[in-house]
């Protein structure tokens, strides 16, 4: 199985940004230990702060993966275009996010990618990109 990892924007900067919202753990730390845990998944992992780059990378794995795991960041709140990438593609899509975005400010409440999703997950920390994980293997 070939899974896929897409984290948005400022998510290059977990460990050290606003860690009473996102904690103290980087993401290069914790994909290690996602990986040493499913063996027998191939988990690719993409970052970019850059909305267009996120986009062809979508357009690129999308045809060919088993299942991506999209942590679009702010872009979530704010990118039809994501949105549409998603839906264009074929590999199914699990929207993820770290914190709980429905505890936050008002406008993190409404996202623009949720509806072309498989599903979402939100607040439960980086433990929710391994709730991703789980979904598409059971």
């Amino acid at each position: 199985m070939k899974l896929a990892i897409i984290n948005g924007p400022n998510l290059n900067l977990l460990g050290t940004r606003e860690k009473d919202i996102y904690g103290n753990r980087g993401f290069t730390e914790y994909l290690e230990e996602l990986k040493s845990k499913y063996t027998k998944i191939e988990l690719f992992y993409f970052q970019s702060n850059i909305e267009g780059e996120i986009i062809n990378k979508l357009h690129e794995l999308g045809f060919t993966y088993d299942g991506i795991i999209l942590n679009a960041g702010a872009y979530t709140h704010t990118s039809i275009a994501l949105a549409d990438a998603v839906a264009a593609i074929k590999t199914p899509v699990i929207e993820v996010h770290i914190s709980n975005v429905f505890a936050r400010e008002d406008y993190r409440h409404v996202s623009y990618l949720g509806a072309k999703c498989r599903g979402s997950i939100s607040g439960f920390g980086l433990k929710g990109y391994e709730m991703a994980i789980h979904s598409f293997i059971s």
